[in-house]
């Protein structure tokens, strides 16, 4: 295990994260605060909608990211789809994404995140997820995104209806506030962020400086070798 994926954040922290891990949106760009929340989104953190990978996995990685943030997407386009061949699709290793904009530096991320939230009320949020890392360098310098949010909805199969309604509710909003700021009460200062089974793994480190961390604790949780290297598994670099 690196330097990097040493422990860094106590249990206490994991646990943190974890109760709040449902997220919710930091306040729209006008800084109005939510409205109280008393529908279902209010009581429903959406975890299952936001995990990706077999719920019993035996690994578990808190992603801690901002969908304006530039490393994020490093993360997002360049690491997961090896991550989601080599842990995720044999069972080993299940994501739960976790809402953390930066909005002192990302002014669009606050909107961003509560779009994927509306998304994930319709069991859409990873294609949202998807769309919004690989076109961020289109809707990041737009000074209002909201027409390009819902063009993607309506690429993804969400009526505008549906997203609209959400909106004017403010719970995806609150959701998502409630999430960052404890995800910044358990001390994460950046995105992205890997809570890895109580150890943090900060900024977007490359799939050479994952498979190790994921192998080793995988085997000693499970007693078996995560991957089978005499089956030929081919690794990309």
């Amino acid at each position: 295990m690196t330097r990097r994926a040493r422990l860094a954040l106590g249990l206490g922290g994991v646990a943190v994260i974890l109760a709040v891990a449902g997220g919710a949106l930091a306040a729209r760009r006008d800084a109005t605060p939510p409205p109280p929340t008393t529908g279902d989104a209010a009581q429903d953190d959406l975890r299952d909608a936001r995990t990706k990978g077999a719920p019993g996995a035996p690994i578990t990685v808190l992603e801690v990211a901002d969908f304006q943030c530039p490393a994020c997407r490093v993360f997002a386009v360049e690491t997961m789809p090896l991550l989601q061949r080599e842990y995720v699709d044999p069972g080993k290793v299940k994501f739960v994404f976790v809402n953390f904009p930066l909005v002192q530096i990302h002014p669009n991320a606050a909107a961003a995140h509560e779009f994927a939230m509306c998304a994930a009320l319709q069991d859409r949020f990873w294609p949202v997820h998807d769309m919004l890392f690989d076109q961020q360098p289109v809707w990041t310098r737009l000074d209002d995104p909201s027409a390009y949010f819902f063009s993607v909805a309506a690429a993804v199969g969400i009526s505008a209806d549906s997203i609209d309604a959400c909106l004017k509710t403010g719970e995806a909003r609150a959701l998502v506030l409630r999430e960052a700021q404890g995800v910044a009460g358990a001390g994460v200062r950046s995105t992205p962020s890997f809570v890895i089974e109580g150890g943090l793994l900060a900024g977007a480190a490359p799939i050479e400086e994952w498979r190790p961390i994921l192998d080793s604790i995988y085997e000693a949780k499970t007693g078996e070798a995560s991957v089978k290297r005499d089956q030929g598994v081919k690794r990309e670099r």
